[in-house]
């Protein structure tokens, strides 16, 4: 055998793994309830973009959301972002992906506090990612633990997410996502499963001096079994991205639009900034209150690709 047909063959069967563990994890439950973390947008990148992630790839980010989206990094993508919550409560998250060849890996955690007292938070997520990419086609599975708190009772749960990702050059993106497949976490309470399908399209070069991106994504929450915080109806997400970047240093605006899935659920529109400095990007994004109910949100982030 000759190293070139060798190494079709281990990306074969690498597939079919992939393939199975889809098939395998989709199959564990089709109920879904709730979860302190469904909602929660990527990055604070997306988080200015109305919560949009499912075709934004090339952030270490993206494993939160749809971890085929990782498949675009060039070698190495980290990431950090800290919200403060109008309630009082505070979330940090971290991320971290590698790419090899075909193959990439990434690591993702954050923890929820309602104190914001983060070295006391009681709220945990955990999640490692494997995507094998081909010339344009990524194919993504993640396997996350989650521990909450529900009526002042903690409970855990393991679940999956399953995701694609087709990424043309610089020019555009479509990704699909399946999110917290499994998710038990007892007393017939489940994390919602969230379905998410989105195209992302870049209208100038985004090496050049401008930035002009937009991101519209469908999702499909399903769930509200077991009291766990329930499942609205499907909404659409939407969010435009623009600047000016002049020798690697520049500023970018974010807007975004989020279709209300629940009455309490915070503002529809989004808005954020980001400082673009070479390869480090600082992120801000924020979402006020809504009429029904629902919390503002100051997001701020970090992100970098040596």
């Amino acid at each position: 055998m000759t190293a070139s047909s060798g190494t079709y063959v281990v990306a074969r069967r690498l597939c079919a793994t992939l393939l199975c563990n889809a098939v395998i994890v989709s199959s564990l439950a089709a109920q879904s309830g709730g979860g302190a973390w469904v909602s929660l947008p990527g990055s604070v990148r997306a988080a200015g973009l109305g919560g949009a992630g499912a075709a934004l790839v090339g952030d270490a980010a993206a494993v939160f959301s749809n971890p085929a989206g990782i498949a675009t990094i060039r070698h190495l993508a980290v990431e950090g972002g800290y919200a403060h919550v109008s309630d009082g409560s505070a979330v940090a998250s971290g991320a971290l992906a590698l790419r090899a060849g075909r193959l990439s890996w990434g690591f993702g955690a954050a923890a929820r506090d309602t104190a914001g007292a983060l070295v006391r938070a009681t709220d945990l997520l955990g999640l490692s990612s494997l995507v094998f990419r081909t010339s344009l086609f990524a194919l993504g599975t993640s396997v996350k633990y989650v521990r909450e708190t529900l009526a002042g009772t903690t409970v855990d749960a393991w679940a999956g997410d399953v995701g694609v990702a087709i990424a043309v050059f610089d020019l555009m993106a479509f990704g699909v996502g399946v999110q917290n497949i499994g998710g038990d976490l007892g007393g017939g309470a489940r994390l919602t499963r969230r379905t998410r399908a989105g195209l992302t399209m870049n209208y100038v070069d985004p090496q050049g001096a401008y930035r002009l991106l937009t991101t519209l994504e469908g999702q499909w929450p399903s769930g509200g079994a077991g009291g766990a915080g329930g499942a609205g109806a499907a909404l659409l997400v939407a969010g435009v991205e623009g600047g000016v970047v002049t020798r690697g240093v520049g500023i970018v605006g974010r807007l975004g639009y989020s279709g209300h899935s629940l009455a309490t659920d915070p503002a529809p529109f989004s808005w954020g900034a980001g400082v673009e400095l070479g390869r480090l990007h600082l992120d801000y994004a924020y979402r006020a209150s809504g009429r029904g109910g629902g919390n503002s949100t100051h997001r701020f982030g970090m992100r970098w690709s040596p």
